[in-house]
């Protein structure tokens, strides 16, 4: 005979699913899907299917959550090109933009990845093959009196909505890119 206390356990599934399927920060919904796991585990042993229970915990847990660690971690990357030569100056500007840009990244739990190339022909042909998201780099024509302005040019629509309306450095002008496939050429 099942007691109370199995009762309340059976109760936490819906209860963690529902947790996990309302959760927006991808690493919480880890932790919750781990509990959601190991309560089903609990379950199927309180049950009496023990075969059961030591799967899910094995699969359904661990492997699972082992799984989405990785996936969760190399897809929420902003990977922005910029020049060698801007790194090594490290400029002011510059460095308060990639500053900025990281804070805004960071708020919906990214990583802001640079990447240098040599120079700038480099560094188009790394957006237009989608080697990066975003390049990042400065008119070739600059007014002396003026203060240093960059272009960040981004491919991804949605993270080009997320610049546009949360990024308020005046260091940068953005613009949003469209990038042809290259499989509809052939």
């Amino acid at each position: 005979m099942i007691d109370i206390y199995a009762y309340v356990i059976i109760a936490l599934l819906p209860l963690a699913a529902l947790m996990l399927v309302f959760q927006v920060n991808p690493y919480h919904a880890l932790v919750i899907r781990a509990i959601l796991g190991a309560v089903a585990a609990l379950v199927y042993a309180l049950l009496g299917a023990a075969d059961v229970a030591l799967t899910e915990a094995l699969v359904g847990t661990m492997l699972a959550i082992t799984l989405y660690v990785v996936a969760v971690r190399s897809s929420l990357v902003m990977r922005l090109g910029i020049l060698k030569e801007e790194e090594a100056k490290a400029e002011v500007y510059f460095a308060e933009l990639i500053a900025s840009m990281r804070k805004v990244i960071n708020k919906h739990f990214m990583r802001l990845e640079l990447v240098e190339y040599p120079n700038l022909q480099a560094l188009e042909l790394a957006l237009l093959t989608k080697e990066v998201h975003a390049i990042c780099s400065k008119p070739e024509k600059l007014e002396s009196d003026s203060k240093c302005t960059y272009q960040t040019a981004i491919r991804v629509h949605r993270l080009f909505e997320i610049m546009e309306t949360e990024l308020t450095s005046p260091e940068t002008t953005l613009s949003y890119v469209t990038i042809p496939n290259m499989e509809d050429k052939h």
